[in-house]
């Protein structure tokens, strides 16, 4: 059931003169990956296919997240009005698929499984609120706020349920962490930067990873404080089995916040040169 509708959001508020243009794009982009709630609700329905609860709790979290992908869409539209945005997903979902038919979790398990979207999750939830609260514009605002709060409910969704399935498999704590890592670790493969392309480039442009990865992470990157960090390092450590608040906690958020600094300036860089005239890459 939906905490929200679209219709809700006071968009006769929209004021494009609040608009900051870089973050136009990443909007644009993250309306793809939301909007392709039902792709992925169907992997997990498969995965989980004898779990009638469980099942159900992807159908509805799926809704959702489509109504996120359209709420980030109509904004985007607002922002750039020659943005379209359903033949722009028609393009991302023709090139980025998941394999909806999979009979067992690509994470080894189904607590593993849980854990990833457990990091999604996590991850969503930071970036809208960091987003949101970044954003002078009144609707985008607004619409963070909403996809924001829906995150972290579907993050307790998700973990709930982990808890279930741990009680039953037993998963050690290494393999826990492991699975948390390695999905942390995703974040730079091609469902970001496929959805910067197809949302971004013009028909006809050749997708390039690296280049669409910088798009992306290096405006992104800039939205993130360290209170958003440590809001979400105490996720990740409650989803793996440690205590959320604490000196480990502490200490692995100030750890990520410098990695994060570090690889928002890399991208940047990229950003940089990518911006300059070819002869002068050249030089």
């Amino acid at each position: 059931m939906k905490h929200w509708h679209i219709e809700q959001i006071a968009w006769d508020s929209f004021d494009p003169s609040k608009v900051e243009p870089e973050v136009i794009p990443l909007v644009k982009a993250a309306a793809m990956v939301e909007r392709n709630g039902d792709d992925y609700a169907a992997y997990l329905k498969s995965v989980f296919h004898d779990d009638p609860d469980f099942q159900a709790a992807a159908d509805n979290w799926a809704v959702e997240e489509n109504q996120h992908g359209d709420a980030l869409g109509r904004w985007a539209m607002l922002a750039d009005p020659s943005f379209q945005y359903m033949e722009s997903f028609a393009r991302y979902r023709a090139g980025y698929k998941i394999d909806v038919k999979a009979d067992a979790s690509i994470r080894g398990s189904r607590t593993g499984e849980l854990i990833a979207r457990c990091m999604v999750e996590t991850g969503t939830s930071s970036y809208y609120t960091a987003l949101g609260e970044a954003s002078e514009e009144p609707v985008l605002k607004q619409v963070c706020r909403l996809i924001a709060a829906d995150e972290y409910r579907h993050f307790k969704l998700f973990y709930d349920h982990m808890k279930r399935y741990l009680a039953r498999e037993n998963l050690s704590f290494p393999r826990r962490l492991r699975v948390a890592l390695g999905r942390v670790g995703e974040t730079e493969d091609d469902e970001l930067a496929f959805a910067f392309h197809c949302s971004n480039d013009p028909p006809g442009v050749a997708y390039e990873h690296a280049r669409c990865s910088a798009g992306y992470m290096g405006r992104a990157m800039g939205y993130y404080r360290y209170h958003h960090i440590e809001r979400s390092m105490g996720m990740i450590f409650k989803a793996i089995g440690l205590e959320p608040r604490g000196r480990m906690s502490d200490l692995a958020a100030r750890g990520a916040w410098r990695l994060l600094c570090w690889r928002r300036e890399k991208f940047r860089q990229q950003l940089a040169r990518e911006a300059q005239p070819v002869y002068a890459r050249a030089a």
